[in-house]
C-alpha cells in the first residue's frame, strides 16, 4: 500500500470521526454547585424509589386504578446550557442521550448505559425518543419492547403494573418544586436529604398510590370540564430531568406559587420563634431544668406548623389532594405491612424531615395528620413505638398544644367545600395540571 492510499485511509476515518455526534465530557470546568448538589440528590433519590416502585407491584390490589412502569429511570442534559450538561456529566454521568440513572435490581438495562433508539424509532432529539419510550410503555398493554445502547446492544424492556400514582422528584434546577396529581405527584427534592431506608422509600411511593386512590374522584371532579393542552405529562413520567421549554415556564409558574408560600412560611417562622423566646423565658423563670427538652418540644411544634402552611400553599388539583392526604397516610401504612415493610416507616420518615427541618413537602406529618394515623397505629397495638419514634413526645399533647396556638396563618383543619371554592383563588393550575390533556369521559371515576 502506497503512503498515499494510507492517507487517505487516515483522512477518511477522520472525516467520519468528526461527522459522527459529538456529546458534553466533563472537562473540568466550573460549575454551578447548587445544581451539581441537586442533580446527585435527584440520582440518590431516584436510585431508592425505583426499587421501590417494583416493590410496590407486589401489592397487586384488584380495587386500584393501574399505571405502567419500567424497571429503570433515565435523564439527559438535552436542552440544558453548556455549563449545566457538564454538571450532569459530572453529577451522574449523563449527556445528551437517554442515560440510566436508576434501576430495580432485575432491570435487563444498569446505571450508566446510553439509549439511543426506541423500537424503530431513531432520533438525536431525546425529547423524541422519550415520546417513543412512553408509547412504548403504555400502548402495548405490559408487551416488551426493544431498545438500542450506544454500544450497539438491543435489549428487551418489559414493563410492570402498578397502583395509579407515578412517583417522580422534582427537576434539580426547581428542586423545591412539588405538585400532587391523580395521575402523578412530583416530590422536592428536600425529600431524598433524609437518607431514607428501603422501607421508608417505598412508603412515599405507597402514600402516592395512595392519593390517587383516595383522592381520585376529587381531583377529577375538580378537573373535568377544563380544556388542559400539553403533552409533557408523558415525558416527565420517564424523566424528569428533562429541560424543555414548555417544563421551563411551567416550573416559573410553581416558583412563583413556591415564592408565595415562602413569605407565609416566613411569617410563622418568625412568630414561632418569639413564641419559642416567650416559653424559654417563662422556663428560666420558673426555674425548671428541662428547658432544652421543652425548646426540644417546641421545634416539634413548629415543624408541624410548618408543615400545614406548605400544605394550605398548594393550589389546582394539588388543593383538592391536600384535603385527603391523611387518607393516602392510611392507605400507605396499610398496604406498607401487607408487603412486609415497617408500617411505622411513614413516622420514622416524618421525625428525620422534622429533625432536620424539611417541612416544604407532603411526607411530613401536620397536625391533624400525625394525630390521625398515631390513633390507626395504636389500634394496631403500635402506640408505644410511635412515641418512641417521635423522641418521646405524644401526638395528642402536639395536638393540644398546637391547638392552643391562636395561629390563624397555619390552618390545620381542610375541607373539600374550601379547597374547591372558586371565589378562594385557589384555582390556578398547578405544573401537573399543564402537562395534562385530559382525554374526553363520561364522567369522573375513581
Amino acid at each position: 500500500m502506497t503512503v498515499r492510499s494510507v492517507l487517505l485511509m487516515l483522512c477518511c476515518c477522520l472525516l467520519a470521526a468528526c461527522a459522527g455526534p459529538k456529546y458534553t465530557v466533563d472537562d473540568g470546568r466550573k460549575v454551578d454547585e447548587v445544581l451539581l448538589g441537586n442533580i446527585r440528590a435527584y440520582g440518590a433519590g431516584e436510585q431508592l424509589l425505583r426499587p421501590a416502585i417494583q416493590r410496590s407491584a407486589a401489592l397487586k390490589d384488584p380495587e386500584c386504578d393501574k399505571q405502567w412502569e419500567l424497571p429503570f429511570a433515565v435523564a439527559t442534559s438535552y436542552g440544558w446550557s453548556e455549563n449545566d450538561r457538564v454538571a450532569w456529566v459530572r453529577g451522574l454521568n449523563v449527556d445528551e442521550r437517554l442515560t440510566v440513572v436508576a434501576a430495580t435490581p432485575d432491570s435487563p438495562l444498569h446505571l450508566g448505559d446510553r439509549i439511543v433508539k426506541v423500537g424503530s424509532r431513531d432520533d438525536k432529539d431525546s425529547t423524541d425518543l422519550l415520546e417513543a419510550m412512553a408509547a412504548a410503555r403504555d400502548d402495548r398493554e405490559g408487551r416488551p419492547f426493544t431498545v438500542t445502547l450506544a454500544s450497539g446492544r438491543n435489549v428487551q424492556v418489559a414493563p410492570f403494573q402498578v397502583c395509579r400514582g407515578y412517583t417522580r422528584l422534582a427537576p434539580p434546577n426547581t428542586p423545591k418544586l412539588q405538585d400532587y396529581h391523580w395521575l402523578m405527584s412530583m416530590h422536592p427534592l428536600e425529600i431524598t436529604r433524609a437518607d431514607l431506608t428501603e422501607d421508608e422509600a417505598l412508603w412515599v411511593v405507597l402514600w402516592t398510590q395512595g392519593l390517587s386512590e383516595e383522592g381520585g374522584a376529587r381531583m377529577k371532579t375538580y378537573h373535568y370540564g377544563m380544556k388542559v393542552a400539553g403533552t409533557l405529562y408523558n415525558l416527565v413520567t420517564l424523566a424528569t430531568g428533562l429541560k424543555g421549554a414548555a417544563m421551563a415556564a411551567d416550573a416559573a409558574i410553581a416558583a412563583a406559587k413556591n415564592a408565595a408560600a415562602q413569605v407565609a412560611q416566613e411569617m410563622l417562622k418568625q412568630q414561632l420563634i418569639e413564641q419559642g423566646k416567650s416559653l424559654a423565658i417563662q422556663k428560666i423563670r420558673e426555674g425548671l431544668t428541662d428547658a432544652a427538652q421543652s425548646l426540644t418540644r417546641q421545634q416539634v411544634v413548629d415543624g408541624l406548623q410548618m408543615a400545614a402552611v406548605n400544605r394550605g400553599s398548594l393550589s389546582g388539583v394539588a388543593r383538592i389532594g391536600a384535603t385527603v392526604f391523611d387518607r393516602a397516610d392510611s392507605w400507605a401504612f396499610t398496604n406498607a405491612g401487607k408487603l412486609g415493610a415497617n408500617p411505622l416507616a411513614g413516622f420514622t420518615l416524618h421525625q428525620k424531615l422534622i429533625e432536620r427541618g424539611l417541612t416544604a413537602n407532603s411526607i411530613v406529618f401536620d397536625v391533624d395528620r400525625l394525630a390521625a394515623i398515631n390513633k390507626i397505629a395504636e389500634a394496631r397495638g403500635l402506640g408505644s413505638e410511635v412515641t418512641a419514634i417521635l423522641r418521646g413526645l405524644k401526638p395528642d399533647d402536639l395536638q393540644y398544644a398546637i391547638g392552643s396556638m391562636p395561629l390563624a396563618s397555619a390552618p390545620t383543619a381542610f375541607s373539600y367545600e374550601s379547597a374547591s371554592d372558586p371565589g378562594s383563588g385557589l384555582f390556578s393550575r398547578g405544573l401537573i395540571d399543564a402537562m395534562l390533556e385530559i382525554p374526553a369521559e363520561s364522567g369522573p371515576r375513581k
